[in-house]
């Protein structure tokens, strides 16, 4: 209950996080009530900075500037019942396929909001919004992400919005500059930035206080500073000095900013469960402080420097990063091309889906890998719809592919569209419309890729003495367990690895379910790869069997 709804009820000390299901199938969690805190020493520097002292020290050491809302809430809009004290709104919109979380903050006081850190589509944050009688005032991002494409830069063309960014960001569009220390305020909601390098150098958190609950701080919008059982990876922008010198600064971070606030404080991240900005996230989609302080095992080195920035250079349990990802960060700098009105990708009939594939075109199926298994489009494509789409439609479609698509239902259209928007690609040329029923009835070319249960493999395995196994699991997977002999690429990397495969044998792609084998097999097989099969089941099929399977380190 949030708004006006819950205007005039006791709302006492408590957090009421709510999960609804929104229009466009994302999740938005709602905690908008936190107990009255008690008057505290930030409190008091806070009021004097509001009777003129905004130059004192802050609480972490950095001059405080006072930065007042620069819009002004209509004399004559109610926002919030009459004798009621108004309090934040808060709403969390969750989007699995990317691991990322963003966020909608609203005053019921002035009735603007803040967006941060804002997702390529923005419908969903103006339909809140209005749900709530919010009118987007301003929106920011923690950092210029490498893992999709935002929207800030959509918002402004929706609306009168104000873009705030780091001061360390070098950008191509105009946003205000934020400070370490510097305070915004929306009415009751009060943001205090904190500059926390290591993710990226420019990374900035927002510490957020709700001042009819009192001056002691709510919440922390901490970006990749701080996630769910982990920090954010420092590797992505550089080399292994650049990567030692973010871990350090992240080490700085964790031990000055962070860690120093109370153990109540939540903290919500951008990068949650499904993300690769982590190597061990949690499942959870928040947090706190204090569980944090107890419980995140790369925070147990966190009073030795040295010790956390060796942990942090430990790159084995990362996961590999999609190619995509190298195109992100330049982009979201720039500021990404404006969507506009986005046109309807046409249904094709089997004859210019053809034409379209000598015009060169990339045929991207769907489907699931047992349907691509049975018959294809020659030369597709599989990449799957569900939550692993956008990771692996980037890892294997070309920066610049012109895609028409094969889905196994045309309800499936938009969400495949929108994914790909947000990570880098354009619309698709259209789609094969009545699917692969109309392709084959057109009596047009299908080629099939043989899939293997785990059972079908150990026999080949026994009869094929030249039977290769690729293995395209991610490296913290093969802790569980590998099949003797089998080759390890992951895989994000086999696209530029593929040299390392032996042409001349037979290949049999194994992952953890026969998703992403799917995915790699179809990649080979479009470059000319013959003889190859994917695995159904993948590993966990195979280890629930009983199948023989050593650790990487004992010769396998």
């Amino acid at each position: 209950m949030t708004g006006s709804q819950s205007a005039g009820r006791d709302r006492g000390s408590r957090i009421q996080p709510h999960l609804r299901e929104s229009r466009s199938g994302v999740a938005s969690a709602v905690g908008t009530s936190v107990g009255r805190a008690r008057d505290s020493a930030w409190g008091a520097r806070l009021r004097q900075a509001e009777t003129g002292n905004a130059g004192r020290p802050g609480i972490f050491g950095a001059t405080r500037r006072r930065l007042a809302s620069n819009i002004e809430p209509p004399s004559n809009q109610d926002t919030w019942a009459e004798g009621a004290e108004a309090q934040m709104i808060f709403k969390q919109v969750h989007l699995e396929g990317l691991g990322h979380a963003s966020y909608l903050i609203g005053s019921e006081k002035t009735g603007q909001a803040l967006v941060l850190d804002v997702r390529r589509d923005v419908g969903e944050y103006f339909e809140l919004a209005r749900e709530q009688g919010l009118r987007i005032s301003y929106a920011a991002d923690t950092h210029q992400h490498n893992d999709y494409l935002t929207g800030i830069c959509e918002l402004p063309r929706r609306g009168d919005v104000e873009l705030l960014a780091s001061a360390r960001a070098e950008l191509g569009y105009r946003a205000r500059a934020m400070h370490d220390g510097d305070i915004f305020e929306m009415g009751e909601v009060v943001f205090e930035t904190l500059a926390t390098p290591g993710h990226t150098p420019e990374h900035i958190s927002f510490l957020v206080r709700d001042r009819s609950r009192g001056d002691e701080p709510v919440l922390l919008l901490s970006g990749g500073a701080l996630l769910v059982g982990d920090v954010a990876r420092p590797d992505l922008l550089g080399g292994a000095e650049e990567t030692r010198q973010a871990a350090e600064a992240l080490c700085h971070t964790l031990q000055t900013k962070i860690l120093t606030l109370p153990d109540h404080v939540m903290v919500f991240p951008t990068h949650v469960a499904g993300s690769l900005c982590g190597g061990h996230i949690g499942s959870m989609l928040f947090t706190t402080i204090g569980y944090e302080r107890r419980m995140n095992a790369l925070l147990a080195s966190i009073t030795s420097e040295r010790e956390f920035v060796r942990e942090c250079l430990d790159l084995a349990e990362l996961p590999t990063v999609p190619p995509y990802w190298a195109r992100m960060r330049g982009q979201n700098q720039n500021g990404p091309p404006a969507l506009g009105v986005l046109s309807e990708p046409p249904p094709l009939g089997p004859n210019a889906v053809q034409t379209a594939i000598k015009e060169g075109a990339t045929v991207l199926d769907c489907r699931s890998p047992e349907a691509f298994g049975g018959g294809h489009i020659p030369g597709a494509l599989n990449v799957g719809a569900g939550s692993s789409f956008p990771t692996w439609a980037g890892t294997v479609l070309p920066a610049d592919a012109r895609v028409v698509l094969v889905l196994s239902h045309q309800s499936e259209l938009w969400d495949i569209c929108m994914h790909l928007l947000r990570i880098g690609y354009e619309l698709p040329a259209g789609w094969l419309a009545g699917g692969m029923q109309a392709w084959r009835t057109a009596a047009k070319p299908i080629e099939s890729l043989p899939q293997l249960t785990v059972w079908d493999l150990a026999r080949r395995l026994d009869d094929e003495r030249d039977l290769h196994v690729l293995d395209v699991r991610q490296p913290s997977e093969w802790r569980g367990g590998v099949i003797p002999g089998a080759q390890r690429i992951p895989g994000g990397e086999v696209s530029e690895r593929v040299d390392e495969i032996p042409r001349e044998r037979p290949l049999a792609v194994i992952c953890g379910s026969g998703y992403r084998s799917s995915v790699v097999a179809s990649m080979l097989a479009r470059r000319g790869r013959e003889r190859i099969a994917s695995v159904l089941g993948g590993m966990t099929a195979y280890k629930r069997a009983g199948l023989p399977t050593r650790q990487p380190g004992d010769g396998a």
